[in-house]
């Protein structure tokens, strides 16, 4: 695991995230690596996209057909409620 120091950050950054990790009952250590960690991950725009790229590869889509619509019509389909 990687370890860093950060050098230089305004008192005031500083007292916003200790008291962020107050309020939360946390550790400032995991107040920030929590922020850290959700400023890498991606979000629902890049994982429907990849989800897409997969599913476009994978199979034969319909030409204009979006992804969601495939899974919503696919799962329609497989529902005995809608017949």
């Amino acid at each position: 695991m990687g370890e860093w120091v950060i050098r230089n950050l305004d008192d005031e950054i500083v007292a916003r995230l200790t008291a962020m990790a107050a309020v939360q009952c946390q550790s400032l250590e995991q107040v920030l690596r929590e922020i850290l960690i959700r400023a890498v991950l991606p979000d629902r725009e890049d994982l429907v996209a990849e989800a897409e790229a997969i599913y476009k590869t994978f199979s034969l889509l319909p030409p204009g057909m979006p992804f969601a619509d495939q899974l919503i019509r696919e799962d329609r389909d497989n529902d005995e409620t809608y017949r």
